[in-house]
């Protein structure tokens, strides 16, 4: 994933879609943010604390890594249907590294492959 400039993110707190805008066929790669239910089922009998320390530095993992994706793209369009991708903005904001990309959230609700497919193409096709 490197010859497009334009990159489409489709994700939640679970994990993202990355699909590059081309005009090939759009492929879609899958980034796990690695914070199963099980992790949460065996984190609850412990301590609540605990728990969301240790999904805090799973979600900044997560976030780390789809930065070093997007850090090889021009033009990024986060959407879906949680916070995940204000919070992963904020992140990347706040990295000077980042500060060339143009970064755009946009709020879209649970989506087939086909459909994020769709949006990643409306999106790029007008900008």
């Amino acid at each position: 994933m490197t010859t497009a400039k334009n990159l489409g993110i489709w994700m939640d707190h679970a994990n993202a879609n990355l699909m590059e805008f081309t005009t090939d066929p759009i492929k879609t790669i899958t980034m796990d943010s690695n914070f199963t239910h099980e992790d949460k089922e065996q984190s609850l009998g412990k301590s609540e604390n605990q728990m969301h320390q240790k999904e805090q530095h799973r979600q900044s993992e997560y976030y780390k890594k789809l930065g070093e994706t997007i850090r090889k793209y021009e033009s990024v369009i986060l959407f879906g249907p949680t916070d995940a991708k204000v919070e992963l903005y904020n992140v990347l904001r706040a990295d000077h590294r980042f500060a060339k990309i143009k970064i755009e959230i946009k709020q879209a609700d649970k989506m087939t492959e086909n459909q994020q497919h769709a949006f990643v193409k409306e999106y790029f096709s007008k900008h």
